[in-house]
């Protein structure tokens, strides 16, 4: 039928996608995804019934450039190239599109609701889906976006020291070691697009839910594309209190070491990702 789109006849998955929409609306609001800006997929095998799985390719099949043995057969939301998210978040299937990996394990094929190429950051984003199916995480969803504060910290050589950024983030409130218990990867800038960029991001994400790159933007995972922004933010709001603080004109004291260790002690924080 004209005009008839997957998620017309598949309230599961058109609440995802309605979700993945609500998302970039603020992404765009706060300034995070100018012009086009960032990347979304989301991994949405659960709600691939058999019509959909029999669906025939809308092109030829596209290589990936890497074998990624743990997305045989699994179906993703993508954003597409070019696309806007201030234009996503109104017309989702029209910027993005539903994507389905051979079984070669190293192509994939644009399958609903039209031809839209994925990000040419979809090798990065499909590496980090294959680690985290292969891990057992729960985590489904995966974003890229340019948080200003965060970004802005990654120019100041000090940040990039192994573990100071996170240290400084969880000293400004509570919540951010309440709700970004794993801090953030810190990866030193690489080409965008690049395979050095996309294996020290793997690599950073092992550990954390959240990456920053360089001078560039954050790489956030989590169950679904809500909890992955919802990371992003918390760690920007901490960044945002440190700028204030410094623009009274004196570095912020922050939280001792001892009252950190005590929220982590008495909300019995996880050191390390749960499955």
């Amino acid at each position: 039928m004209e005009n008839q789109s997957v998620l017309d006849s598949r309230p599961e998955l058109k609440a995802v996608i309605d979700q993945v929409a609500e998302v970039t609306g603020y992404l765009w609001q706060k300034g995070w995804a100018e012009r086009n800006g960032g990347n979304i997929t989301v991994n949405v095998t659960e709600f691939a019934d058999q019509e959909l799985r029999e669906m025939p390719a809308l092109a030829p099949a596209i290589r990936i450039g890497k074998v990624l043995p743990n997305l045989r057969g699994k179906y993703f939301y993508a954003k597409g190239t070019g696309k806007r998210m201030r234009d996503l978040a109104r017309k989702p299937m029209e910027n993005g599109a539903i994507i389905r990996i051979c079984d070669d394990c190293a192509t994939y094929e644009i399958i609903a609701d039209s031809p839209v190429m994925p990000t040419s950051e979809l090798p990065s984003h499909l590496a980090l889906q294959d680690y985290l199916i292969g891990t057992g995480s729960t985590y489904k969803a995966t974003l890229h976006t340019h948080p200003i504060e965060l970004v802005a910290m990654s120019h100041i050589s000090r940040f990039l020291r192994e573990g100071e950024m996170t240290r400084v983030l969880w000293s400004m409130i509570p919540e951010t070691l309440a709700f970004a218990p794993l801090g953030i990867g810190i990866v030193p800038y690489a080409l965008p697009g690049s395979i050095d960029l996309a294996d020290a991001t793997l690599e950073q994400i092992k550990t954390h839910d959240v990456v920053l790159w360089e001078k560039h933007g954050t790489v956030s995972v989590g169950v679904d594309i809500m909890d992955a922004f919802d990371q992003t933010d918390v760690l920007c709001k901490a960044a945002n209190i440190y700028m204030c603080a410094r623009s009274m004109g004196s570095e912020p004291d922050g939280m001792t070491p001892e009252a950190i260790k005590e929220v982590q002690e008495v909300f019995n924080l996880p050191k390390q990702r749960p499955c």
